[in-house]
C-alpha cells in the first residue's frame, strides 16, 4: 500500500521526507547539540545575549539580552528601550528585553529568516547566524539582500554569566 502512494507521488514522495525531517531536527537535537544556543556577548562586549529555542515554535532560535555591563543610565536608573518606534514599549528595559526572533534552520546548518531589533536605534532587521568557530557566532543583519547586510561576530560567554536584574531564568 505504502510502496503504491510513493509510486503516484513520484519524486515528491522523496522530497516530503526530507522536508520534514529537516522541520523537526532543531527540535529534537539537544541545546548540546546545537552550538549556537547559549550565551554570547555582543560585538561591543556591552551586552550579552541568550540564544535559546523559542516557547512557541520549536522549530525557531530566539534571543533576549541578559547582561548588560552598564545596566544603569547616567542618572542611575535601569536603561529603558527609549528609541522604540512604539511610544507604548519605550518604557520596556533593556535587561531581558526580546532581540532575536524566528531565526531557522536551513539546509547548509546556519540559522536564517529571523529578526534582530538593536534597542540602540529602534530599529528591527532581517538576522541570519552562522557558527563561525565553537566560541564564535557571526550576525548579519540586513534588510532585503543579506549580501548587503553588516556582520558582526558575537564570541561565547561563559553560561554563568550573572543575569542582570530583570532578566528571566533559563529557558527550560
Amino acid at each position: 500500500m505504502i510502496q503504491r502512494i510513493f509510486a503516484l507521488l513520484g519524486p515528491a514522495a522523496r522530497i516530503v521526507p526530507v522536508f520534514v525531517i529537516g522541520l523537526v531536527a532543531l527540535a529534537s537535537e539537544s541545546a548540546a547539540a546545537r552550538p549556537e544556543i547559549g550565551i554570547w556577548y555582543d560585538d561591543s562586549g556591552q551586552g550579552a545575549v541568550e540564544v535559546y529555542i523559542c516557547a512557541d515554535n520549536p522549530n525557531r532560535l530566539c534571543g533576549r539580552i541578559i547582561w548588560l555591563k552598564e545596566p544603569l543610565n547616567a542618572e542611575g536608573v535601569a536603561k529603558h528601550d527609549r528609541y522604540n518606534p512604539d511610544a507604548a514599549n519605550q518604557g520596556r528595559p533593556i535587561c531581558g528585553l526580546p532581540i532575536l526572533w524566528g531565526l531557522g534552520l536551513m539546509s547548509d546548518g546556519t540559522f536564517d529568516g529571523g529578526k534582530i531589533y538593536d534597542p540602540k536605534t529602534g530599529k528591527t532587521y532581517s538576522v541570519a547566524l552562522k557558527l563561525a568557530q565553537s566560541d564564535k557566532l557571526v550576525v548579519t543583519g540586513y534588510l532585503g539582500v543579506k549580501m548587503l547586510g553588516k556582520s558582526f561576530t558575537w564570541t561565547k560567554a561563559p553560561a554563568d554569566l550573572p543575569r542582570c536584574e530583570g532578566a528571566p531564568p533559563p529557558p527550560a
